[in-house]
């Protein structure tokens, strides 16, 4: 078998080693029994009968010491065959010159392939027995107790030399042949192991889909950039990339689409930044741009600049167009900060002002906004436990028939006294809790909140009010809105005429479909609909005509400044006529003075609510305020 063929044998390495030895000791026992033939023929040629008979009984141990290997006893074979060789060398060394035998050479090659073949203590005992039998000799020649003959130089005396000579450069051979080969094998597997330590760091430091460094890697790039620029007065801009509307792409054109935006967005940062620039990809859709060694803001700001306007370019993906754009955030060492990981949170901060912002623009990070983050993270923190604590309560605000002054509902309102802080606008909070999805949690409290208040008006002056209640955008993303409204219906034994649900208009970009189906279902509970906040959004009339809805809350930002401005009570009054047409009623927010309710009135506005009609109270306030009211216009009516 070819040395390549043994090392490409896919056996375990104890088996592979066995049978590699079992070869090398059949191959052994070749190459003695050649030459032990070759000289025994030669010693008989001779005459010498002696010589050739010892020669023959080793000639027979050594073949049974080959039928042993064989047969599978490598070991015993090996030993067979070594101890046969040792004997004979012996023999031939006491017979003849001694230690000036040329059979001395062949005690060498035996301690050599017993090392290679045989175990360390074999080995000893073979080098033990050698150093006995030459000291023997050493003392028989010294004392005169045996004298060795020297024979005269003949072509026998050659062949004798010749056949040891080359076996022991042959068995010589094949050993170190054996060790070239494992010393060979040995390299090839330093050299595998260091391609996968080499591919298993790649894989550690490199984002797999898109080939770029990642977080791990930005930090150690970032370590050397900022050293460098500490120590040559220069600025190192953490450029925070995020695309808008990743999502969306992933859900309309499949996740395969989104991972070809993922490469084809990275081969565009790569491609339009300086090559010390390094361009990582930080997670999802997010992307870590290291501009380093720069004099001023103005570079790294020249930098985003041209990144918006790179992102902004439309992208393709078999056969489509698919437009994005990004948000980005940048801070600026050292002014921001002095390691990666303040620098990077600081750009992380500025990425999330820049999606307020509108996105596809950047922002630089000032401290301003670290602050307004930290609020957002107390505030974000003490809702989690609001509901549990009490701290949570419901005002409601009078909504009233601008002819009559008839109390016609009331609006509930969410109210959170916090045990610090004290009293925490509701401007302030909401946004927090729909950004963290707490507000989910909040509608259902309220939800139920207003129906328990609901069932305990029922029976009094106020049992004939329809209460309203705000809801997220984010609850209708949730898809469970009718089946929490259904169960709050159902716990308080409410009427769901008293029950009138507002949502923004903005909610009607999200997903129509859905928010129609959504909509279907609470007005077949009962419920009454209406949109609050009208005509600051995506004002449609075919929306209008889809959506099941009973009326329109006209924006306070029109109403306060009616009086004054000619475009605003234009809108209000097409707001009015659309409603009209559409057999919905309309309500009038933010009525501050009797100069804008008569206006309104005059504009064919139905009901209003605002300071001048009644401000938000406390149940037990409310009612006493305005129990004196429905009771004169009842008496005015009769």
């Amino acid at each position: 078998m070819s040395r390549r063929a043994m090392d490409d044998d896919p056996l375990p390495a104890a088996d592979h080693d066995q049978q590699l030895r079992s070869r090398r000791l059949m191959q052994l026992a070749r190459l003695v029994l050649a030459g032990l033939l070759a000289t025994g023929l030669t010693a008989a040629a001779r005459g010498d009968w002696a010589t050739a008979g010892l020669l023959g009984a080793g000639l027979v141990l050594i073949a049974a010491s080959a039928l042993l290997n064989r047969l599978g006893a490598t070991a015993l074979a090996s030993l067979g065959i070594l101890w046969t060789l040792a004997l004979l060398a012996t023999a031939a060394m006491w017979f003849n010159q001694g230690l000036y035998s040329p059979s001395l050479l062949v005690y060498p090659c035996i301690l050599v392939t017993a090392n290679m073949l045989g175990s360390g203590r074999h080995f000893l005992m073979l080098l033990a027995f050698m150093l006995i039998a030459m000291a023997a000799m050493a003392w028989a020649a010294v004392s005169g107790w045996h004298t060795f003959r020297v024979p005269p130089s003949d072509w026998a005396h050659f062949v004798y030399l010749t056949v040891i000579l080359v076996v022991c450069a042959l068995m010589v051979s094949m050993l170190a042949g054996d060790l070239r080969s494992v010393l060979a094998r040995l390299r090839a597997e330093i050299e595998r192991v260091r391609d996968a330590d080499s591919k298993i760091l790649h894989q550690a430091t490199h984002d797999a889909l898109t080939g770029l460094p990642n977080r791990f890697a930005a930090q150690s790039s970032a370590q050397g950039a900022l050293a460098h620029a500490a120590r040559h007065g220069r600025q190192v801009g953490f450029v925070f990339v995020n695309i808008d509307n990743f999502k969306q792409v992933n859900e309309s054109l499949g996740h395969s689409a989104g991972d070809e935006l993922l490469r084809q967005v990275a081969g565009r940062l790569k491609a339009h930044t300086r090559a010390y620039d390094a361009v990582t990809r930080y997670g999802g859709d997010e992307f870590l741009l290291l501009i380093s060694d720069v004099s001023d803001s103005g570079e790294i700001s020249a930098m985003a600049s041209h990144v918006l306007g790179v992102m902004s370019e439309a992208f393709r993906y078999e056969g489509l167009t698919v437009g994005v754009s990004c948000s980005i955030g940048v801070s600026i060492f050292p002014s921001d900060g002095q390691d990666f990981e303040t620098l990077l949170q600081k750009a992380d901060v500025a990425v999330h002002h820049a999606k307020e912002a509108g996105r596809n623009v950047f922002r630089f990070f000032d401290e301003s906004m670290n602050a307004n983050m930290l609020e957002d993270l107390n505030i974000s923190t003490g809702l989690r436990g609001a509901i549990e604590r009490n701290e949570l309560s419901l005002h409601y605000q009078p909504l009233v028939d601008l002819a009559s002054g008839r109390l016609l509902g009331a609006e509930a309102l969410l109210r959170w006294q916090h045990p610090e802080h004290g009293n925490i606008p509701p401007g302030r909070f909401i946004p927090v809790a729909e950004r963290s999805g707490q507000v989910v949690e909040l509608g259902q409290w309220v939800l139920d909140a207003a129906c328990r208040q609901v069932k305990a008006w029922c029976g009094t002056a106020f049992e004939n009010l329809v209460v309203s209640v705000n809801v997220s955008t984010v609850q209708f993303k949730r898809g469970t809105l009718e089946s929490v409204v259904a169960a709050a219906l159902e716990r308080h034994g409410v009427r769901p005429g008293n029950l009138e649900l507002e949502v923004t208009e903005s909610a009607l970009i999200h997903d129509p479909e859905s928010f129609v189906e959504t909509l279907r279902g609470l007005k077949k509970l009962g419920l009454r609909l209406s949109i609050d906040d009208f005509g600051t959004g995506y004002s449609n009339l075919s929306y209008l005509q889809r959506f099941e809805i009973d009326k329109l809350k006209i924006d306070q930002s029109f109403v306060r400044r009616l009086s004054e401005r000619e475009a605003d009570r234009a809108i209000v009054r097409a707001i009015i006529q659309m409603a009209k047409s559409l057999n919905l009623s309309t309500t009038a927010e933010g009525i501050e003075d009797e100069k804008t309710r008569t206006l309104l009135l005059e504009l064919g506005c139905d009901q209003g609510q605002g300071f001048v009609l009644g401000r938000p109270q406390p149940v037990q306030r409310f009612e006493r305020e305005f129990a004196a009211l429905l009771n004169k216009a009842t008496s005015a009516e009769a």
